[in-house]
């Protein structure tokens, strides 16, 4: 391909990568503040991201059934789906705290860790059952609430929706940082990943503690489900799997347990994945083309595991959550 083809090519795949980057941001901060705070590597984070993605899409569909979603503002129904998500969501993070987690707290680490993996297939099932026995289909496709496109040059465009998607992303990380930098929760939440004994003799209620972390982690990663079925149109039981995956190796390589680690590890990854898919298949000849996309996350997780396993921001901050 023509080296001029690839330069006008870049600014689009930088924006699509940057989408994607985001998308795997806010889900990699659930995973990392679960092991920020209990050293847990929460495996059904991945389905309650793929459970926000289904509510969204249910919300836009049962009020679109009802003739609502015609007279309603777009931006409406989107904050009304992704608060419907967020709050569902949040709730049944702090469930499965609650159930699968908490009464393994003391447990070895692989004991809560085959419980995590037997939460994300129950999910995983339970979703799959409900839709295929309302809607007779395991996959759903929801209504596109925006369907504009912005120019911002002759050969640069940039969907609304995309736009939105990139601005909530960045509203949730500045709104989480902000809470666990500035708030007393937040404090909280950073003692307890520090000394959970410790924190408990400084009145800090341990176990309320850790619910909250969850519901907030598991809200930011549903409501991140709703804006990857905007983007993406089409949702399935099995989209948790390797996004969530993704979302992890994000964590690993900004450093699992470091929040601005976990931002910068999705963008990073969304761009190295997004520039891999668009210019290995030119530039090798087509030997290795846009299929091999997942292989880009997991090569950089070994990568990083071998040689610099606490992550490219490990170092920097040394807190925990």
């Amino acid at each position: 391909m023509d080296q001029n083809v690839l330069l006008t090519m870049l600014p689009q795949v930088l924006i699509d990568g940057l989408t994607l980057g985001f998308l795997y941001a806010v889900v990699a901060l659930g995973y990392t503040m679960v092991y920020g705070i209990l050293e847990l590597i929460n495996f059904a984070h991945g389905e309650i991201f793929m459970v926000g993605a289904f509510l969204g899409t249910e919300v836009l569909l049962i009020m679109q059934s009802f003739g609502i979603l015609e007279g309603l503002n777009p931006f409406v129904a989107f904050l009304l789906a992704i608060l419907v998500a967020s709050l569902i969501t949040g709730g049944m993070g702090v469930t499965i705290e609650r159930i699968a987690y908490r009464p393994l707290r003391n447990s070895p680490r692989l004991i809560a860790l085959i419980s995590a993996i037997g939460v994300s297939f129950f999910l995983q099932d339970l979703v799959r059952f409900t839709e295929g026995l309302v809607r007779n289909a395991f996959y759903l496709s929801g209504p596109q609430l925006f369907k504009g496109i912005i120019p911002l040059s002759s050969s640069i465009f940039i969907p609304t929706k995309t736009l939105l998607i990139i601005i909530s992303a960045i509203v949730m990380m500045v709104s989480l940082h902000l809470f666990v930098s500035r708030t007393k929760w937040g404090i909280a939440m950073r003692a307890v990943a520090q000394d959970q004994q410790t924190a408990s003799l400084m009145s800090i209620n341990v176990n309320k503690v850790i619910a909250l972390t969850f519901f907030i982690g598991s809200s930011l990663g549903g409501a991140t489900g709703v804006l990857y079925a905007q983007q993406y149109g089409t949702v399935d039981p099995y989209i948790g799997f390797i996004l969530g995956l993704k979302a992890f190796t994000a964590a690993v390589l900004g450093g699992i347990g470091n929040l601005k680690g976990a931002m910068w590890g999705g963008v990073l990854l969304g761009l190295i994945e997004s520039l891999g898919t668009a210019y290995m298949g030119p530039l090798t000849g087509n030997a290795f083309g846009a299929e091999y996309k997942d292989v880009f996350a997991f090569t950089i997780l070994i990568i990083v595991l071998l040689f610099k396993p606490e992550g490219l921001f490990g170092e920097a901050v040394k807190e925990k959550v």
